[in-house]
């Protein structure tokens, strides 16, 4: 399963995840932000790769539909709901990961 987690600059929460659920189980994960100054910036080749696509709070989510209403028409999204209070690869953000992505990937 190819699984896309976003955030806001692709710095932290989503790179985190990325780097802890690429591999997992066989299967691939990438990563990016929906702001302009993201790291790595969502694009709509990235949204049609993703069998899941895991946002990590209602904004991102509101962003990538409000843009590509037509390659999410037939996507898995999940809002995981955290908050940008973490640092890169954080033990507590790492656990809440954890706690709500197994959930869909296992």
């Amino acid at each position: 399963m190819k699984l896309l987690f976003l955030c806001s600059q692709n710095k932290r929460r989503s790179l985190t995840a990325e780097k802890m659920f690429h591999g997992y189980n066989g299967h691939k994960a990438r990563s990016a932000g929906t702001e302009a100054n993201a790291r790595i910036k969502v694009t709509p080749g990235l949204l049609g790769w993703a069998d899941i696509i895991f946002c990590m709070e209602k904004k991102h989510l509101r962003r990538i539909k409000e843009k590509y209403p037509a390659i999410l028409a037939d996507k898995t999204i999940i809002c995981l709901n955290i908050d940008d209070n973490y640092e890169f690869m954080d033990r507590e953000l790492q656990e809440l990961l954890e706690s709500l992505v197994y959930d869909y990937i296992s």
